[in-house]
């Protein structure tokens, strides 16, 4: 009797833990959303106008005066309701055009060579991150949230807060970023999900040997019935977790700290994930070239190239194995 009274009492407890967690993340992502549509029309010394409902009337946002991509010094394409799904094809043939050329060689060598020197560390890595893990409850609270911050929910709810907003405002800078974000999940979520197929990695709480097995071109049904033994490489948390936070960066870019503040979080959820022992650090480097070609794809349909945004910009992060006599870990660098 007393146990059972116990176990109940702990399954409240957890239970409560979990939907507090639920809706500490859904009034984090709207207020995230709406932080940012504000400051763009304060930065823009022009106050958000009264909230007038953006018309959908014949499957398009229509303009209103205080429509912050007028603020922006913007001219707004029409963006039809269903374009965040119709654009999905052509961003894969954006992506496949620009990634397979002979000048994206050194790239992709880079990303293949950080791979490997991060295979070799990912065992004592994750060891290390796994007693973390367990000895702090501190540390376990803290990745448990982090690690469902990337795992989608979030993504699409801060697209749901940024088209809700952009609906009662009247604001087609907000819906447009709500629209490319989910575009930009599914986009680079899709190409994920068939390296994930491909590659069979296991993740490293199920491992059956150091750095986990790779089981290249699995059986599909053993895959969906135990799908942590197949699914680790690549990391689809840090993928769409980036393309979300540069569409957004870049549909807002006089919000200077967007980036900085996003790419820590993009960290936060890294290191989580190793520490829950979902993902190995090795997982990160092409879900990085993922999310940074994904992002900037999807947040200039207009048909600026990726090849001509990485003459401008860095990848944001770089990720590579730390070793210093009996201690190994990984270095993180972010370039903000």
């Amino acid at each position: 009797m007393t146990r059972r009274f116990a176990f109940k009492f702990q399954k409240q407890i957890s239970d409560a833990v979990k939907y507090s967690c639920i809706l500490v993340r859904f009034v984090a992502v709207t207020a995230f959303s709406m932080l940012i549509s504000y400051s763009a029309a304060a930065f823009s010394n022009n106050p958000v106008a009264t909230p007038a409902m953006a018309s959908f009337s014949s499957g398009e946002t229509q303009s209103t005066s205080h429509d912050s991509l007028h603020l922006a010094g913007e001219n707004p394409t029409t963006l039809h309701w269903y374009d965040m799904i119709a654009n999905v094809p052509g961003n894969w043939v954006r992506y496949s055009k620009e990634t397979f050329r002979t000048e994206k060689i050194p790239e992709y060598a880079a990303v293949a060579a950080a791979t490997t020197a991060l295979v070799f560390t990912d065992n004592g890595t994750w060891r290390t991150a796994d007693k973390w893990y367990r000895s702090s409850s501190s540390v376990k609270w803290a990745s448990d949230f982090f690690t469902e911050m990337g795992d989608g929910r979030s993504q699409f709810g801060l697209a749901g807060a940024f088209a809700a907003y952009g609906l009662i405002a009247g604001d087609n800078r907000a819906v447009r970023t709500g629209s490319e974000i989910v575009e930009a999940v599914l986009a680079s979520g899709g190409v994920v999900q068939i390296l994930k197929h491909i590659t069979g990695r296991e993740s490293p709480f199920v491992s059956t040997q150091p750095t986990g097995i790779w089981r290249f071109f699995p059986n599909q049904i053993k895959y969906h019935k135990q799908v942590p033994h197949y699914d680790a490489f690549p990391s689809g948390h840090l993928t769409t977790s980036l393309v979300t936070v540069i569409v957004v960066a870049d549909n807002y870019p006089e919000l200077t700290w967007i980036r900085p503040v996003g790419y820590a979080l993009c960290g936060l959820i890294s290191v989580s994930m190793v520490n829950t022992g979902i993902h190995w650090y090795s997982d990160y480097p092409l879900a990085i070239a993922l999310g940074s070609a994904f992002g900037e794809i999807v947040a200039h349909p207009e048909g600026e190239t990726v090849a001509h945004l990485g003459a401008q910009k860095k990848i944001p992060v770089s990720i590579g194995p730390f070793l210093n006599g009996s201690e190994v870990g990984v270095d993180v660098t972010l370039a903000l």
